[in-house]
């Protein structure tokens, strides 16, 4: 009879406590996409991209060059010279590729910086909706991060006085 009653009362104690949570998902991407803002977004991206890549073909350009007058004038040039052009060259090659690497990573944080306004927006709508609806968490379907979580699921706090850390003071 005891034990009828213990696990009435352990089912009673998970509705309980499973009905105060509640769990949302969210496609994040998908919305983002879908945003008028996005298209903007793209074309600026798209058109940072072609400033890069021009400067970039000037340098290849300059890297050709040099090397097509290398090649007619090889057997005519002296060692020293020899010597020069070829350190020319390599410097050339070493100057494009940490181009196209510096490019790549400039092109990222460009994305980043023109997403971040849509991302800000989207976090806003979700916080507003996760409220009004009474969703606890919302996680995205992509990469299962939090979208929004209620700040009284959040225990930084607890876990900071535990260790004996004090809260920073806000800077103004």
């Amino acid at each position: 009879m005891k034990s009828k009653i213990i696990c009435i009362c352990i089912a009673f104690l998970s509705t309980v406590t499973i009905a105060q949570s509640k769990v949302g998902t969210i496609d994040s991407d998908y919305i983002v996409n879908l945003m008028p803002e996005a298209k903007v977004v793209i074309k600026r991206a798209q058109e940072y991209g072609k400033r890069l890549d021009t400067s970039f073909q000037k340098k290849l350009k300059i890297y050709k060059e040099k090397v097509d007058t290398f090649k007619k004038n090889e057997k005519t040039l002296g060692q020293l010279a020899k010597k020069t052009a070829i350190t020319e060259i390599a410097n050339l090659e070493d100057d494009i590729k940490k181009y196209q690497t510096n490019g790549q990573k400039l092109m990222q944080l460009k994305q980043e910086e023109l997403m971040r306004p849509l991302y800000k927006k989207l976090s806003d709508a979700i916080s507003e909706v996760a409220k009004a609806n009474g969703f606890t968490q919302v996680l995205t379907i992509t990469g299962n991060q939090f979208a929004y979580i209620d700040d009284k699921y959040d225990i930084t706090e607890l876990v900071m006085n535990k260790l004996g850390i004090k809260k920073p003071e806000p800077k103004k």
